[in-house]
């Protein structure tokens, strides 16, 4: 069985290093948005078996059976749990409740991503023992593969070394058969107010003006990226429009 797992954090907590760019309301407003266009894409494709949500708000739980995917309450803990834990926690699921013999793991702020990248990463999967998609601006993971899904852990937590670059040497160390998914539109994630604003001007680019997450952002985004100067393509400066 081929599993898609969507962890998603509580929506009190979600994207915090968004909250100078929105309000605590408006962040749980593009958290919606962001997981309506992402179970939108997963409704249109039929190579999982199962597609489970993880979340503990029943507002993402019931959009995730409007959508026809299965939604599991995580229950939370204090301390909160680390996200490694977290993912594990799902993991586990998959493998017990559902028969999993393979998991794949994305995460709603990959506003870029397409059904044909899902279909390659699925089909990947099916080949190596581990398929993984770097994160365009950092060293870390905006979606992974395992087959079988328990055939190494993850590394999100590593208090040193970056998620990606963590897993990538686990995996080979193991000798286990990895393909590294080379994909802008896969790798592309909201995680800083610069992701935020270029992802804006990629949903232009990309003709993905009808989702929910532009059609958001083209009403509450009052922020535009300028370069601070010609010769560095860099550089930027975020200012707000007047």
């Amino acid at each position: 069985m081929s599993v898609l797992l969507i962890p998603i954090a509580p929506l009190s907590r979600t994207k915090s290093r968004l909250r100078d760019c929105f309000p605590k309301g408006l962040l749980k407003d593009l958290t919606i948005a962001m997981f309506k266009d992402l179970a939108k894409k997963v409704q249109n494709v039929d190579f999982f078996d199962y597609t489970i949500v993880y979340c503990h708000n029943e507002e993402i739980l019931e959009l995730a059976e409007e959508f026809g995917l299965i939604g599991i309450k995580e229950k939370l803990t204090s301390p909160r749990k680390s996200f490694d834990l977290v993912i594990n926690d799902l993991n586990n699921i998959a493998i017990k409740d559902y028969n999993a013999t393979s998991t794949i793991f994305t995460f709603l702020d990959v506003i870029l991503i397409s059904e044909n990248n899902l279909m390659e990463i699925s089909n990947l999967t099916k080949l190596n023992q581990l398929v993984v998609c770097p994160a365009i601006h950092s060293a870390g993971i905006s979606i992974f593969g395992r087959n079988p899904p328990d055939v190494l852990p993850t590394h999100f937590s590593n208090p040193s070394i970056p998620s990606f670059v963590a897993l990538i040497k686990d995996a080979q160390n193991r000798n286990l058969k990895l393909s590294i998914y080379d994909s802008f539109r896969a790798g592309f994630d909201i995680d800083i107010k610069q992701d935020l604003l270029l992802g804006f001007e990629y949903l232009k680019i990309f003709e993905l003006t009808e989702t929910e997450t532009f059609k958001f952002l083209n009403t509450n985004l009052k922020l535009v990226l300028q370069k601070r100067s010609i010769k560095n393509n860099r550089d930027f400066k975020i200012s707000k429009i007047k």
